[in-house]
């Protein structure tokens, strides 16, 4: 590896280190960093906080100020091309003069899709796509698999004991899973859209399927970004079997599935 790809590495790691802190708010947006840096040194830093508001390239050029001229741009995703609730951040970066942008991913967003890196290029900025890659990806899983292929991406959660069981046979056990079992549950719980349970869950576990703050083991600024933005909360129940004053609909609004059959 030569000592610019070194660098970018490292720069790179970081911009996903700032595009990881919109795990649990960017919604229906993917996570992303920026990281801006002229002569061997952090001039700026940015990331996408929630939908509508400023990019993480944005937030970046406004940190960095007039140091952006002549300096390089690392970004976890490659830059937008389109003006949607935001102006297209590839023309933030060509008036702030920046002279090379480097991208971990080509954006599978078919209104952006290889145009970002087109329009930088075509303004004369270097441009590189692929430093690492990989984790890029994995930061967006949700975004890509929707992008990709037009379906969301499902996660299932599931416990048993070392036996094989799911619950005392009496029902008295409330959880077989421990502290950080929980916590691990819950900040997945806070990155999803949407979580969706069964009736008979529902009403065993007195289930109310919400984000609780208090056990997501992360810092005052995660938490409050957790919090504000809850997943829709979905049960499925066909016979419409969980009464109204069950915990679930005491937690607030749901969207319950539910079916009619025709009478004989």
């Amino acid at each position: 590896m030569t000592e610019q790809a070194a660098l970018d590495v490292h720069y790179m790691a970081r911009a996903l280190e700032l595009a990881r802190k919109g795990l649990y708010s960017t919604h229906p947006n993917p996570r992303v960093g920026c990281v801006i840096v002229r002569e061997g040194r952090i001039v700026g830093e940015g990331w996408h906080a929630r939908a509508g508001e400023p990019h993480a390239e944005v937030h970046a050029l406004r940190q960095a100020g007039e140091l952006a001229r002549g300096a390089t741009a690392y970004v976890t995703l490659e830059p937008c091309s389109h003006q949607g609730r935001t102006p297209p951040c590839a023309d933030a970066l060509i008036e702030a003069g920046l002279t090379r942008v480097v991208a971990a991913m080509q954006d599978p967003n078919p209104e952006v899709s290889g145009r970002g890196l087109l329009r930088l290029m075509n303004a004369g900025i270097g441009v590189q796509c692929g430093v690492l890659e990989s984790e890029a990806r994995a930061l967006n899983k949700g975004f890509l698999k929707r992008m990709e292929t037009g379906l969301p991406y499902v996660r299932v959660k599931m416990a048993m004991s070392l036996d094989g069981r799911t619950a005392m046979a009496s029902g008295e056990s409330q959880w077989i899973t421990g502290p950080e079992a929980r916590s691990a549950v819950q900040r997945l719980r806070a990155q999803s859209s949407v979580v969706l349970s069964g009736a008979d869950t529902v009403l065993a576990d007195k289930a109310r399927l919400t984000v609780r703050p208090d056990e997501l083991g992360l810092d005052a600024e995660l938490t409050a970004l957790a919090a504000a933005r809850a997943p829709l909360r979905v049960l499925i129940d066909g016979r419409l079997r969980v009464p109204l004053d069950a915990p679930f609909f005491q937690a607030g609004s749901a969207l319950v599935v539910t079916c009619a059959a025709a009478s004989a």
